[in-house]
């Protein structure tokens, strides 16, 4: 077993912990790679490929349907406005991608009913498009990420009349287009795990799209590792906006949690109070953004909230399932540009249009949710029924593990932080062993074990979880 200890770089954040009683896996970013560790080549091949010109043109076709407001499905697709004619053009641009690929995307279209609400006047179908890059190894394949933007629109002060022009460019015209050029990109190429590109209806009445979407994924027993959400990524065009930054909101304690005693009684014993798979998430796309130079335009920022005042974004959904997600917004709002009606006041321009898009700043952050989600479609499966023996007093710690499922490791690495530091501080190569036993005492330090393969990829880092406590997810 290797006895050489590597310092990790002290400026850099870590990536994905895991809540120590919940049993989530989460992964080690880029920036805590060794210093041999370079960029995937196919990675930053597909970064270079992201068009902002592609961007324009896809947003520009959104507001073209005049209005994507939900209760516009009494407009038929042929007449070219409304809701529903947006979801056929979705749907096609999809299907022209996987022609492209021979037939590599496999693109659905889920249909449900949703009842009377506050925003929704009468019983309405929802459509959520979405289409999925199949891993291209059989057991890697079970991880699932997803990358997602809604593509329906609002006008508040008329939000039930679909005669009501919602261009809707930005508030999430802009996380559309991304999902579908990452869609375009990804779908040239393979990754062991499976990359899921979702479209949501009906986010601005309530969510229910992604609830619908989150609450058939768990039903199925999908594998989501992590949701990108992504919602106002356009960088509107407004004195204050910073065109470098991408915020990116994440939970802290999870929504699964908060009403287990023993969870939050665990996380609170062992110190993981800000280190929820979430917002794990959230530190790897900071991570990202500076391994791989071409997302380097737009850097992601943590925002240690799970969202901002009085708004709300399709990454809640997949919370409250149980899921990892993480939303994108662009670093400074101009409500102007949301949810108004089109018009010039006091000569002051409302509506959300086109000509307020940032194209370049959006393709940075499409650039930004591409490396991220290749680099973890890419890793290796994370290992397995990772523990720490806390039976007794002593000033070492022992960490013990079973191998990854998917046999794609060459080694594994042991990572460890100080318990007030938010990077992982150092790391210690395990080899093929499946236990270690370290000069490091588990009160002053917090581990974590992840398995890497050949190339340098990173799989999840599993935090142990004291013996005697269960490793599964609580449901």
């Amino acid at each position: 077993m290797p006895e050489v200890e590597r310092m990790l770089p002290q400026k850099r954040l870590a990536i994905l912990t895991a809540i120590l009683i919940m049993g989530f896996a989460v992964s080690v970013s880029a920036a805590e790679k060794s210093e041999s560790a370079k960029p995937d080549p196919q990675i930053e091949k597909a970064l270079k490929e992201v068009s902002a010109k592609q961007l324009e043109a896809s947003i520009t076709k959104l507001v073209s349907f005049g209005t994507r407001l939900t209760v516009s499905t009494n407009l038929p697709p042929e007449s070219g406005r409304g809701v529903l004619a947006a979801r056929d053009w979705l749907r096609a641009e999809f299907e022209s991608y996987s022609k492209a690929c021979g037939g590599c995307l496999e693109v659905k279209v889920q249909t449900f009913t949703e009842g009377v609400s506050a925003r929704i006047p009468q019983p309405t179908e929802l459509n959520n498009v979405y289409a999925i890059l199949r891993g291209s190894d059989p057991e890697s394949a079970k991880r699932i990420i997803v990358i997602d933007g809604h593509y329906d629109s609002i006008a508040m002060a008329r939000m039930t009349d679909p005669a009501a022009d919602a261009p809707g460019a930005n508030d999430d015209g802009s996380g559309t287009a991304l999902t579908l050029e990452a869609a375009r990109v990804l779908s040239k190429y393979k990754f062991p795990a499976t990359i899921v590109f979702a479209i949501f209806d009906a986010e601005e009445q309530g969510l229910f799209g992604s609830k619908g979407f989150a609450k058939m994924a768990k039903a199925e027993g999908w594998n989501i590792e992590a949701v990108l959400s992504n919602d106002i990524v356009g960088g509107d065009k407004n004195p204050g906006q910073d065109p470098k930054v991408v915020r990116i909101f994440s939970e802290s304690i999870p929504a699964t949690a908060v009403d287990d005693k023993a969870a939050i009684g665990e996380i609170r014993l062992v110190g993981l109070e800000n280190d929820s798979p979430s917002r794990q998430i959230a530190r790897y796309l900071v991570e990202t953004s500076e391994e791989y130079a071409c997302a380097g335009s737009v850097r992601g920022k943590m925002i240690y909230r799970q969202d901002r005042y009085l708004r709300g974004g399709d990454h809640t959904s997949f919370n409250q399932q149980g899921f990892a997600a993480v939303r994108m917004t662009e670093w400074r709002e101009d409500y102007a540009h949301q949810h108004e009606v089109v018009r010039t006041e006091n000569g002051i321009q409302y509506g959300d249009l086109l000509k307020f898009v940032d194209f370049n700043y959006l393709a940075g952050v499409t650039r930004l949710n591409i490396a991220a989600a290749a680099s973890l479609a890419s890793a290796p499966a994370p290992p397995v029924q990772v523990r720490i023996d806390a039976k007794k007093l002593d000033n070492d710690t022992t960490l013990t593990w079973q191998a990854s499922p998917d046999g794609k490791v060459d080694h594994y690495e042991v990572v460890m932080r100080d318990t007030t530091s938010p990077v992982w501080e150092r790391s210690k190569d395990a080899g093929t062993a499946t236990t270690i036993t370290l000069p490091e005492s588990k009160d002053n330090t917090l581990f974590g074990v992840c398995a890497v393969d050949a190339q340098g990829h990173r799989s999840l880092v599993v935090i142990p979880v004291r013996e005697g406590r269960k490793q599964e997810r609580k449901e």
